[in-house]
């Protein structure tokens, strides 16, 4: 009889989907991955979470986490080894995750998406997200090149894909730019054994299949 797994509802280019899956892979906590086509969302997945965004954890207890930062909270709760909770300022570290979850990711959508928004130039929704994140992410980033106190924490890899989804929209302007310590930073994520465990490719799944293991 196969051993019981959380399930993990992701879509792999899902920047949420990203953070939540680099926490369990940080943890060492093996889930059943479920690859969604969000164009097709499986019944399965809409009975769990009416919503059907992705991440979706379900937990063997029945338990539905249905936002990512539960999840990576869950995860780091199980198995922190590398301090990853400890090493984030409470207050400060949730200030860098609202902001690149708010301001940021609003002004993301808008540059990375800017025929859908012509009320302001695409130059002019990129300067937003610069003003509200990068900015101020390369400032703090000069300093020790994280954002925890001696190590990266939970925040680092929360706010990582949001960068990263920027970083691609125009590569040979963030090439460009003089966020030195951001580009260093977001490289060496990139670059990382984590990153790449996290960002193995699945097939979409579909009832009945065999369950895959995540991390593989």
């Amino acid at each position: 009889m196969a051993e019981a797994r959380p399930i993990l509802y992701s879509f792999r280019r899902c920047p949420y989907a990203i953070r939540a899956r680099l926490a369990l892979c940080q943890a060492g906590i093996t889930v059943e991955l479920r690859e969604v086509d969000l164009k097709r969302k499986p019944a399965e997945l809409m009975a769990v979470s009416p919503r059907a965004t992705v991440p979706v954890l379900v937990l063997e207890t029945g338990r539905v986490l249905t936002q990512s930062l539960d999840i990576m909270h869950w995860a780091l709760a199980q198995t922190d080894d590398a301090q990853w909770l400890a090493q984030g300022d409470g207050a400060t570290s949730r200030q860098w995750v609202a902001t690149a979850d708010g301001d940021f990711k609003h002004g993301l959508d808008r540059y990375k998406y800017a025929e859908r928004h012509p009320e302001r130039s695409q130059q002019a929704h990129r300067d937003e997200a610069v003003r509200c994140l990068i900015e101020p992410l390369d400032t703090a980033l000069q300093a020790s090149g994280h954002l925890g106190h001696t190590g990266p924490c939970w925040a680092d890899a929360a706010v990582f894909p949001l960068v990263r989804q920027f970083a691609a929209v125009d590569r040979a302007w963030w090439e460009s730019t003089p966020w030195v310590a951001t580009r260093r930073w977001l490289e060496h994520w990139q670059a990382s054994p984590l990153f790449a465990a996290s960002m193995q490719k699945y097939p979409v799944w579909q009832p009945g299949d065999a369950p895959l293991r995540f991390p593989a």
